[in-house]
């Protein structure tokens, strides 16, 4: 009896303890609005890099809600898969993460969350975007997609935007029929599989080259630059065939629900969306960002720009789950 009370009381204590943590307001000091950042590097480097950038997010915010440099806490967490990320998401413990897009999918499409886009990733020179390319040996004779019909073929992995979802899409679109394919892994392995004459074709990612003012290129970004040093030659003999749709860079999303007031949901996510791009914008801002994830910026999105491409991961039957939970 005694035992039985005791656990009782102590379910009870902690549902209370449950119930008052999710009735604080997001952003007040005993409930920071929280950033979740998977590690893309040491995880000491992206946990300095992730802390100055909750830090000007929490005075911008505070001085657009409230006239003062606090007011708005903000706190970052460094989980270690993108699966902890999107179920961090669902239990409202992050309030804003960075995803990649099959994360971004098993989020909002497979586990239902209310989470939405508010930032897409910008690299490069304003580039907001990115594609897959199609490969071909310079000397193949192959010059149009019809001319891949019957050939064989090397993508990198069925989880690869660019090295496979992206390719099929454009195959499907233009009538392509295959011959033989082989998944190669990963992107430079593809490279070589074609510079080698292993088969006909492949798809890789796409990077425009850095350019001087004059047009001259001052280094190539491509997927073929992964393989400069094995084959010096690599730019010569192995040329872009075709390249696919465009596709946004990954997104940061933030839970829908941030405060059950719509106006002040609104305006909060108003604020911490501005505050990241100003952030981006300063010095501090930029070796920040390039720190954690080598990124240029963050631009505005709408989340209805994903819907592509949320469609075609979909499509495509991977199991997304099970190839994130391996993933950092």
């Amino acid at each position: 009896m005694g035992t039985w009370f005791g656990r009782r009381i102590g379910a009870l204590a902690l549902l209370a303890l449950v119930v008052s943590c999710a009735d604080r307001p997001v952003g007040t000091k005993q409930r920071p609005f929280t950033m979740y950042f998977v590690p893309s590097m040491q995880a000491q480097d992206l946990g300095s890099n992730s802390d100055t950038l909750a830090a000007f997010v929490a005075k911008f915010v505070s001085q657009r809600l409230y006239g003062e440099d606090r007011g708005f806490y903000v706190r970052t967490r460094i989980p270690m898969s993108y699966v902890a990320v999107v179920e961090a998401l669902g239990t409202g413990r992050a309030d804003l993460a960075a995803l990649n897009t099959f994360s971004f999918v098993l989020a909002k499409d497979i586990k239902r969350y209310d989470v939405e886009a508010l930032l897409a990733v910008v690299r490069g020179v304003d580039e907001r975007t990115y594609c897959g390319q199609i490969l071909v040996r310079a000397d193949s004779g192959i010059e149009a997609l019809s001319d891949l019909n019957g050939k064989s073929f090397a993508y990198t992995d069925p989880s690869s935007s660019a090295g496979f979802m992206l390719p099929v899409r454009l195959f499907e679109r233009e009538g392509v029929k295959l011959g033989n394919t082989v998944f190669a892994t990963r992107h430079d392995s593809v490279v070589s599989m074609v510079h080698q004459g292993q088969v006909d074709a492949g798809a890789t990612y796409f990077s425009p080259p850095r350019l001087a003012p004059d047009g001259t290129v001052l280094e190539h970004r491509d997927a073929r630059a992964r393989v400069l040093t094995q084959y010096p030659d690599v730019f010569e003999k192995v040329r872009i065939l075709a390249f696919t749709e465009h596709v946004p860079n990954e997104p940061w999303v933030v839970r829908g629900t941030l405060d059950p007031e719509p106006g002040r949901n609104g305006a909060i996510k108003e604020a911490v969306r501005d505050a990241l791009i100003a952030f981006a914008k300063t010095p501090e801002g930029r070796e920040s960002l390039e720190g954690l994830y080598n990124l240029s910026g963050l631009a505005p999105v709408d989340d209805s720009e994903y819907d592509g491409m949320r469609e075609m991961v979909l499509r495509s039957g991977a199991d997304i789950e099970a190839q994130l939970a391996g993933r950092r």
